[in-house]
């Protein structure tokens, strides 16, 4: 039997409270987050206008020690009430403190000063100090990874098919790359939330019978958070900082996804280049006990799924008719899902790439597969460079002899009496290379080392 009023977790709705709860990204954007953020700012205010002589500092003290009291149920039973939620929290507050403070309690603040400040400061702190950090772990598993495989000898793979060798190091170095780009991106919009203290309209309508410089005041109120104020407001912030930080948190589960794709077909049973770890204990199927299925690969892609239709939502609420319309206060609720989903991957990849088993065997093997038929491109170009008339015919003629007779393509080259000529005028290198594939791997290496070098050195990891 449940008590009144205790809900079990496992009658929630959304994955995110009963599946994929973190307690870093709940911190800021669970519902007591909001309510100790609006808090905040409703504090900050007080703080402020007490600089400014208006209130005494007992009744700052009062405050500040009711809105470490105020609790997200109490606010939701007086919204219940009154229905009207800002203002159910300045009531919580009010009936916590003497009559001398309640008038300084939201004083010439509107509602959205409250909530879009709290806003940006939580989302700021969710992305700089829970999101970021996360993505930089799975981005030093990834550069470690990358110097380690620098030399691992893959073939590389266009339109699902083999095209000439790499390394992996240096398929993974394209995921540091553009991990990297996407967390400095991400710090750097947090950085520029903006919130606001301009009142109903913008115009800083109530502030201004108070404050001779009231853009000031606007900006002291909200030091007091962490962030600055947005240039022009109405009643509302402009939404294209938040969206287009949404945006790249999109962008980001999309690197992330692709990664995930990449290591899934990776360990298909005919490739079999890597593998996750799996557990004594684990299942991989109800019905096959040989399946080890790529579960968290899996995941991260269907995560990513969730994530990229919501940024669809930001975009409309974009929209708000005037000085300000309710048509964004259900939706923009949600937004706190996009960045706990992306949190929630990026801490499951670092667990499975930090574990990803790497088998060289099937790597040598996949190259070796089509029996030297990845060499056609340095084939081609070689004979070219030598000379011949039509040198990428010849050697698609080639090609097809090869798989035909399922011969090596330099051994059948060798025997065609029109190349042998060329044969002659090779370098010993260049015949080595088209003995030997996995010498065809142009700077795939160095480039591998550099791209983690720079990217280790630019978001300080060690």
């Amino acid at each position: 039997m449940k008590s009144a009023g205790i809900r079990d977790q496992f009658d929630c709705i959304s994955p995110i409270d009963y599946r994929y709860w973190d307690e870093e990204v709940a911190r800021q954007l669970s519902e007591n987050g909001f309510t100790r953020y609006k808090l905040l700012v409703e504090l900050g205010l007080v703080k402020a206008l007490n600089r400014h002589g208006v209130c005494a500092d007992d009744a700052v003290a009062e405050i500040e020690a009711a809105c470490t009291q105020v609790t997200t149920a109490e606010v939701y039973a007086e919204e219940e009430r009154i229905h009207h939620d800002i203002r159910a929290l300045v009531n919580c507050i009010r009936a916590k403190v003497s009559d001398a403070a309640k008038p300084y309690i939201h004083m010439t603040a509107t509602s959205y000063d409250i909530i879009d400040s709290a806003n940006a400061a939580r989302y700021k702190v969710a992305v700089k100090d829970v999101l970021a950090p996360a993505l930089k772990k799975l981005e030093k598993v990834l550069i470690d990874m990358t110097v380690r495989e620098a030399e691992t000898v893959q073939v590389g793979r266009t339109h699902g098919q083999h095209a000439v060798p790499i390394t992996f190091g240096f398929a993974l170095a394209g995921y540091v790359s553009r991990l990297g780009n996407s967390i400095e991106m991400l710090q750097l919009l947090a950085e520029n939330l903006r919130g606001k203290f301009s009142g109903a309209v913008g115009a800083y309508n109530a502030s201004s019978l108070f404050f001779e410089d009231p853009e000031s005041f606007e900006a002291e109120v909200l030091a007091e958070l962490g962030v600055s104020p947005a240039e022009h407001c109405t009643q509302i912030v402009p939404p294209e900082a938040l969206t287009r930080l949404l945006a790249e948190v999109a962008i980001t589960a999309g690197i992330l996804a692709n990664l995930s794709d990449d290591m899934r077909h990776l360990q298909r049973t005919e490739i079999g280049e890597v593998g996750e770890e799996f557990d004594a204990d684990q299942v991989g199927s109800s019905t096959m006990p040989q399946k080890r299925n790529p579960i968290n690969f899996e995941n991260a892609k269907s995560c990513w799924k969730i994530v990229a239709p919501r940024i669809a939502t930001a975009f409309m609420d974009q929209i708000s008719e005037h000085q300000r319309d309710l048509t964004n206060s259900a939706s923009a609720r949600t937004y706190g899902e996009i960045i706990a989903y992306v949190v929630s991957t990026a801490k499951r990849l670092t667990r499975t790439m930090s574990k990803l088993a790497v088998d060289r065997d099937n790597l040598e093997r996949n190259l070796a597969f089509q029996k030297g038929l990845v060499t056609a491109e340095p084939l081609y170009i070689i004979l070219a460079a030598l000379g011949h008339p039509d040198a990428h015919e010849k050697v698609r003629t080639l090609t097809l002899q090869a798989q035909r007779e399922k011969r090596p393509l330099e051994e059948v080259m060798r025997d065609d009496g029109e190349l042998q000529p060329y044969w002659r005028m090779m370098t010993s290198y260049q015949r080595q290379v088209l003995r030997d594939p996995s010498l065809y791997t142009g700077i795939a290496a160095k480039k591998a080392r550099a791209i983690a070098a720079s990217w280790r050195e630019r978001l300080g990891l060690k």
